[in-house]
């Protein structure tokens, strides 16, 4: 019986691309939150989620561990070293040394640490071409699971997420059903009894012509990967200014999906 969770990492723990109807977003670790507290009698649960987008790695353990430490959780998920990995001259085995000494210091102070892979981009403009970086990050990310008994929540065996609405429009985060999905397996993986299956068939959708696909590419480039690249040659992160959005009551954010659905 879990009582407390604490969510560690970026943008994907966030919840960037699952909006709120204040502003904020919920994200897959908001909604994982509601199902572990729904096995909890009422306000007998406490949740925290530390994350904050563009957030690298060394930021995350600089900023978000040492709080774990200080709450002591029953379970903590750690999603790390993604934009790390995606930053031009990174090596992903360095990478993952600085992960594991993240995940000693977490297995300290929580009872469990959830680790998380990185997704399947093959079919992802313009991140396609770090498809063999990520797998090699995510063969590091198990066996350093492996070593510290801690659970995977394995992002690129979800296959229900290769369809493309499981995507935000900038096609970098997760849509709210892209979210929803990801929360559910979560759930089976530590052996919850999930109300729906996060790998059911999406619904057929009829077939687009070159020219869809085209005027698509086109404004994604336009909209979102421009000022992706112009922040990237700035220094600026989509995070600069943004704060966690700390302790929340599970029974607020079904109010926000319930808002929102």
């Amino acid at each position: 019986m879990i009582g407390s969770y604490v969510a560690v990492g970026d943008s994907f723990t966030e919840g960037v691309g699952d909006p709120g109807p204040d502003g904020a977003f919920v994200g897959w670790a908001d909604r994982f939150a509601v199902l572990l507290a729904d096995r909890r009698p009422e306000g007998d649960f406490a949740y925290t989620n530390l994350a904050v987008r563009g957030r690298l790695l060394d930021q995350i353990v600089v900023e978000q561990v040492p709080r774990v430490a200080s709450l002591a959780p029953d379970l903590v998920s750690f999603a790390a070293g993604g934009n790390d990995i995606i930053r031009p001259g990174t090596d992903p085995d360095e990478v993952a040394e600085r992960f594991e000494r993240a995940v000693a210091a977490l297995t300290a102070a929580a009872g469990t640490v959830l680790v998380t892979t990185g997704f399947d981009t093959r079919g992802v403009p313009v991140l396609k071409h770090l498809r063999g970086k990520i797998a090699t990050y995510n063969g590091h990310v198990r066996a350093i699971a492996d070593r510290y008994g801690c659970p995977v929540l394995d992002l690129w065996s979800l296959r229900s997420v290769q369809d493309r609405r499981a995507w935000d429009a900038d096609r970098l985060h997760l849509s709210p059903e892209g979210h929803t999905r990801v929360a559910l397996r979560a759930g089976q993986v530590l052996g919850l009894r999930v109300p729906a299956d996060p790998d059911q068939p999406w619904p057929q959708l009829p077939p687009r012509g070159t020219l869809d696909v085209r005027r698509d590419d086109v404004h994604w480039a336009r909209e979102y990967l421009v000022p992706w690249i112009g922040r990237r040659l700035r220094g600026q992160s989509s995070g600069d200014h943004v704060t966690a959005k700390g302790a929340l009551s599970p029974d607020d954010i079904k109010t926000w999906i319930s808002t929102v659905a």
